[in-house]
């Protein structure tokens, strides 16, 4: 089965940095795109950050100039650097992949991460 572990969560003041990591594991025939969510208490799940496979990114409006997504296609590994951390990115931030995997007929799944929390305190 594939799994998604994610870590680098924890607390941080506001204004200081994070790095969070999400490994996937399994049996992975390739990834497609990987993203970054999260959920904040009494919301929905937004879309933090993605990344395809050759690299390209996307980022909310809302992280653009504070948080960099990135991968390593060699480690099934992406990576969420966020600096200048704010209060309202305060949040259980869950990884995403798109992932092909080895047994016929070789379909896409999503699959998602445990979750790890995110907590900037003012």
């Amino acid at each position: 089965q594939v799994q998604l572990v994610e870590s680098g969560g924890g607390l941080v003041q506001a204004g200081g940095s994070l790095r969070l990591s999400c490994a996937a594991s399994g049996p992975i025939l390739s990834i497609n795109t990987m993203a970054w969510y999260r959920q904040a208490p009494g919301k929905q799940r937004e879309l933090v950050a993605d990344i395809t496979s050759e690299g390209s990114t996307n980022y909310a409006d809302s992280v653009k100039g504070r948080f960099t997504i990135s991968r390593d296609n060699a480690k099934n590994t992406v990576y969420l650097q966020m600096n200048s951390l704010k209060p309202e990115d305060t949040a259980a931030y869950y990884c995403n992949g798109r992932v092909r995997v080895t047994t016929m007929p070789f379909r896409l799944y999503d699959y998602w991460g445990q979750g790890t929390q995110v907590t900037v305190s003012s």
